[in-house]
């Protein structure tokens, strides 16, 4: 089997948040939030994702100047510090801004670049940027999703998201695409999107995914969210099989090993 076009990587997750469903409150300083980057880095990390606004489910806006405040210290202190790839988690035109000012690599967006402005900051840099699909917001996301088709709706929304980037002058190349386990979906629809993950290569861009303690894997293991690491495993293992080339996750260290036997198998280094 030939060389994949884009090696398997592994993001690994800074919140720097107080309410973050898994890991809020814990790297609210930069010392704090350089430390676990270093950690994650060592662990085999390529790509960290700074997160300032919580997106679990129920969670409150947080203002501009706030999320400001939270993440472009610890981009600053990473970039000059470390040798990473950074993406940060955001749907604010100004907080995308100023990361691509202070040299992020990556947009992150939950919400696909929908926020009036968003593809001009982008359009106007280099930049990468993650398009992902949400039904609703954080905030009301969970109370009754609803779909006919949940693989259908979803790559026709993110079909018409890469058009609308395209039309904005953001290059193809540049996109990656995150259906967007635990946004507006049950726990049925997460495990149909995960099954049918193939489906979304038809839109001719890399999957970015992220299942990393989510609900659906407390759903079928029954473990509380931060007990919830062999079944995140395995469904980082079968997203990365399925062609995802980027996990995000807290876990660092196990599912780098585990991406690691997933490369070997699909890439027949070792065959």
């Amino acid at each position: 089997m030939s060389k994949l076009a884009r090696p398997l990587s592994v993001m690994g997750i800074l919140n720097i948040t107080p309410d973050s469903f898994s890991d809020g409150g814990n790297y609210n300083n930069v010392d704090d939030a350089l430390r676990r980057a270093e950690t994650m880095i060592q662990a085999g990390a390529t790509w960290l994702d700074i997160g300032g606004e919580s997106t679990r489910p129920g969670a409150q806006a947080v203002a501009e100047a706030e999320e400001l405040d939270r993440v472009i210290p610890v981009l600053e202190a990473i970039k000059q510090r470390l040798d990473v790839k950074v993406s940060v988690d955001t749907v604010k035109p100004a907080v995308m801004s100023a990361a691509i000012e202070t040299g992020v690599d990556m947009i992150n967006d939950v919400n696909a670049l929908r926020e009036p402005g968003a593809i001009e900051v982008v359009a106007a840099s280099d930049v990468e940027v993650c398009l992902m699909h949400m039904q609703g917001e954080p905030r009301t996301m969970q109370h009754d999703p609803r779909y006919e088709d949940v693989i259908c709706e979803v790559k026709t929304f993110l079909e018409d998201r890469i058009h609308q980037c395209a039309k904005g002058g953001i290059d193809g190349h540049r996109i990656w695409l995150d259906p967007g386990f635990g946004f507006g979906k049950s726990q049925r629809h997460n495990y149909q999107m995960l099954q049918r993950l193939q489906a979304f290569h038809e839109l001719r861009c890399p999957l970015l995914i992220g299942m990393s303690r989510k609900s659906m894997i407390g759903h079928v293991t029954g473990k509380n969210v931060n007990e919830r690491l062999s079944g995140s495993i395995a469904a980082a293992t079968i997203a990365a099989y399925k062609g995802a080339r980027m996990i995000r996750v807290h876990d660092v260290a196990e599912t780098v090993d585990a991406m690691r036997i997933v490369s070997a198998t699909l890439e027949g280094d070792f065959l």
